[in-house]
């Protein structure tokens, strides 16, 4: 029973890489409605099987097969492949060759040895390029300012702050979490049904919490010091 739990947990996170493929394909066939809400339900699976792994204790159960690899592996697909295709189609850059950016920033923040540090945070901007794809396209801004803000967070997957993860936070786990929930759920909102959450500014709101993932990262982690 428990391998075969191990198992399905496993299963579940690579599912998210078939969804990645999904949008992929709903991006080639120039519907980016579609492709977001495939790109909403990879984030969605991908912010509870770490939890699901830990619970059914999945490297003691199958410890021959690395979760973590395979994570990475879809992580790498959904979180910088996707937006920066959907970037592309999307318009939100100047031209598509500044979707090399972040995937060649991104390529060298997942090979780190330390990009997750001893103190459970992510070392670098940790790739979110799925949201900054979706907020791009969602606030429909210009392609010379979609750029800059590509340019800049690819910047800062090189400058070593630490950045929150979310399911090992010392403190405060359970507020970010629920916040984080909360914010997915208005997030596709906005996606599923723009004209009635527009009406209610949801899409400027659900910036709060990016705002206070920034202000606690720097707050709880800040500039990560090398003990050499």
């Amino acid at each position: 029973m428990r391998q075969t739990l191990a198992w399905g947990v496993h299963a579940f996170t690579a599912s998210g890489a078939v969804i990645g493929a999904l949008a992929l394909l709903a991006i080639a066939a120039g519907n980016l409605w579609r492709a977001a809400v495939f790109m909403l339900l990879a984030l969605a699976i991908d912010s509870v099987d770490g939890t699901l792994a830990r619970a059914v204790r999945v490297r003691d159960v199958l410890p021959t097969f690395d979760g973590r690899r395979l994570d990475d592996m879809v992580d790498f697909l959904n979180y910088v492949i996707v937006p920066a295709v959907f970037l592309v189609w999307a318009g939100s850059l100047l031209s598509w060759h500044w979707a090399a950016l972040p995937i060649l920033a991104s390529a060298y923040g997942f090979s780190q040895d330390d990009a997750k540090t001893e103190d459970d945070f992510f070392l670098g901007f940790p790739s979110y390029w799925n949201v900054v794809a979706l907020y791009l396209w969602l606030f429909d801004v210009s392609p010379l300012v979609g750029t800059a803000i590509v340019a800049l967070f690819s910047a800062m997957v090189f400058v070593p702050i630490k950045y929150l993860y979310p399911s090992r936070m010392p403190v405060l786990r359970r507020t970010t979490n629920i916040a984080c929930g909360l914010w997915t759920l208005a997030l596709s909102g906005c996606v599923l049904v723009p004209a009635q959450t527009a009406s209610i500014h949801l899409l400027a709101l659900t910036l709060l919490f990016p705002a206070y993932y920034f202000a606690l990262s720097f707050w709880l982690g800040g500039l990560h010091r090398s003990r050499s």
